[in-house]
């Protein structure tokens, strides 16, 4: 048995930016994250509860992060690894997701093998974890969102996760990506690493599954739907983010996004 979930005490909230929603203030729906208990810190960063009611169906539309989550609600039970493109959940009448969403990294002490392994994949809890995980995910549907998230953790730490090193290395590399805009190029942040370029390639793949110029562009891509609704011109844009030219920011946003810039620039304006 792992180390043991305290119960009864007030778990206290965490405050994200929703980096990676498109058009955020638009989205009928509630969000709220919650920090995880201690001995689950080392490898995950903090909780998240959805909830909607809605009258008509809503899509909700991501800029994916370079994290694996584990999610449950009513319509899917899932690990999923990195999207490396754009991800969208169609959401109907009422219902909620609790997720926990892992450190970059922070998956590898669980999987025990490659992350890229979930690359793009969204593994059922029940596929995964067999019995435990159908009996985890029976819990949590029953459980108000405290006692779900309690569950969480204490499948998480069930599974004995070993602590890791590289995973804080890992981690504080992708907070160094996402941090700094004006870090558009793997070599350098291989030398802040302190690793060759080949070496950085490798532990990404191993840890966070995805590689270091993914991870890169990915915050370029969550800085430029900001920027956009600044006002920020898309030709501006590219250039002070590390793009070749403004075609393609163009490419990679539409990629990820579903709409060219200028569209999504004109979208968010809209909604002020």
């Amino acid at each position: 048995m792992g180390a043991s979930v305290p119960e009864g005490a007030t778990r206290p909230l965490v405050q994200t930016r929703r980096r990676g929603w498109v058009e955020p203030d638009k989205a009928p729906l509630a969000y709220t994250a919650y920090a995880c208990s201690a001995p689950v810190a080392p490898f995950a960063m903090h909780f998240w509860v959805i909830t909607w009611d809605l009258v008509e169906p809503y899509t909700q539309r991501l800029v994916t992060h370079p994290n694996v989550n584990m999610t449950i609600s009513e319509d899917f039970a899932r690990v999923a690894g990195v999207v490396r493109d754009g991800f969208a959940q169609r959401l109907s009448g009422r219902g909620r997701v609790v997720g926990l969403r892992f450190r970059p990294g922070g998956f590898r002490p669980l999987l025990r093998r490659p992350v890229s392994e979930l690359t793009g994949r969204f593994v059922p809890i029940q596929e995964m974890y067999g019995a435990a995980g159908a009996e985890l995910v029976r819990r949590v549907l029953r459980a108000d969102d405290e006692e779900a998230m309690r569950l969480m953790e204490r499948f998480v730490l069930d599974r004995e996760p070993e602590p890791d090193p590289l995973v804080d290395e890992v981690a504080a590399l992708v907070a160094m990506a996402e941090s700094d805009p004006a870090l558009t190029r793997v070599d350098r942040l291989a030398a802040l690493a302190g690793r060759s370029v080949r070496s950085l390639q490798r532990l990404f793949h191993e840890y966070v599954g995805v590689g270091p110029k993914w991870v890169i562009r990915r915050f370029r891509l969550h800085e430029a739907a900001a920027r956009l609704a600044d006002g920020l011109e898309v030709a501006e844009l590219a250039a002070e983010l590390g793009y070749a030219d403004q075609a393609h920011l163009t490419r990679d946003f539409t990629a990820a996004v579903g709409v060219p810039p200028a569209a999504y620039a004109r979208s968010v304006a809209g909604s002020g």
